[in-house]
């Protein structure tokens, strides 16, 4: 009886230890944010500012590792989700204007399609998606287009932030490879 009673212990004492969820490992790219203004968290903890930011970008990050990035595996010409996994989102608490038109504030996901001298930047209401596979043009809200710089240096990590302009602008970066695109945005009053 007590060796019965010492197992059927041990059985329901090792329950929890079985059912523990294991940790994931880290996803290759990663999930970053950037603001306008630079460093908004940091700015609200502080309390140096009471507003919302201007805008917030949430984006993957994945890494060049030795591949061919543009006209490799990011093909000129079609659609890319400007990173990884989820597709990239963009917020604006204001109306902004971006390509001589007004953008309501709101939330919109970040499609591109590139080529080696200019890309095509895409605001689209349907958010919430997984890369570009559940696109729809009707959706569209804006589309642009924005000059290309070949960088000196290769960029490892795919990155997008906000590069204060000053004067209510901004430009949003974005950096991979040695490839440098700039959007600029500007607040409306």
């Amino acid at each position: 009886m007590n060796k019965l009673l010492v197992v059927c212990t041990c059985l329901l004492l090792s329950l929890p230890i079985m059912a523990q969820q294991k940790p994931t490992e880290l996803d290759k790219s990663p999930m970053d944010m950037s603001y306008w203004p630079d460093n908004y968290p940091l700015l609200k903890m502080n309390g140096k500012v009471k507003d919302l930011p201007i805008a917030r970008i949430i984006y993957s990050r994945p890494q060049k590792n030795n591949r061919t990035i543009f006209n490799g595996i990011v093909k000129y010409g079609e659609m890319w989700r400007l990173g990884a996994n989820e597709a990239t989102e963009v917020e604006f608490f204001k109306n902004v204007k971006i390509g001589g038109k007004v953008v309501p504030k709101g939330r919109y996901t970040l499609y591109c399609i590139p080529e080696a001298d200019k890309w095509t930047l895409i605001l689209n209401k349907d958010n919430y998606t997984w890369g570009n596979y559940t696109y729809d043009i009707k959706k569209d809200v804006l589309r642009t287009t924005i000059p290309v710089e070949k960088l000196t240096s290769p960029i490892e990590n795919f990155t997008i932030y906000f590069e204060d302009a000053k004067g209510g602008n901004a430009n949003l970066i974005v950096e991979w490879d040695d490839v440098k695109a700039t959007m600029p945005i500007s607040i409306v009053p």
